[in-house]
């Protein structure tokens, strides 16, 4: 039913996000227990859409869809984008985490398109992004050190 590339996609979209994640812990160690905490999603997003699972598709689609508006509209990176500055490590790095969730909403759109979806199964990719959006937040508040909210506090405009 599906076509090898959006299996392969998913996986090498959510690695990109991982490494990014990686590396950013490994340089600022006061994110790691968050990073590690928002890798998971991501390997259960791997396992569900291997599934076929509208659950996966939509967890993959929306909080891609999610993270990337932060970065890419509402953080200092779209600006360093917009002037053309990737040279900044950070910048480089949220950058390659972009382009990873890019890889994973291409492939989890047709993936879920291609299995034919009713009623019950948008119902379900709806809901598999409210939750990873929602755990992924929590960690955000629960987890991350207190500059983390405060990133996302100011990236949704409270």
């Amino acid at each position: 039913m599906n076509a090898k590339w959006i299996d392969t996609s998913i996986i090498v979209g959510s690695a990109i996000f991982i490494l990014a994640l990686a590396v950013s812990a490994f340089f600022a160690p006061q994110w790691r227990a968050m990073h590690v905490m928002q890798a998971l999603p991501y390997i259960v997003i791997v396992i569900l859409t291997r599934r076929r699972s509208p659950w996966g598709f939509g967890a993959g689609v929306i909080t891609a869809c999610f993270w990337n508006a932060l970065i890419l509209f509402r953080s200092p990176v779209g600006v360093a984008l917009v002037h053309g500055d990737v040279s900044r490590p950070d910048v480089a790095l949220q950058l390659l985490a972009a382009l990873g969730h890019f890889l994973i909403i291409v492939a989890c759109l047709v993936g879920f398109w291609r299995t034919r979806p009713a009623g019950r199964q948008w119902a379900q990719f709806v809901g598999g992004g409210a939750i990873a959006v929602g755990y992924l937040l929590a960690m955000v508040w629960t987890v991350g050190p207190p500059e983390a909210a405060e990133h996302i506090k100011q990236a949704l405009g409270f």
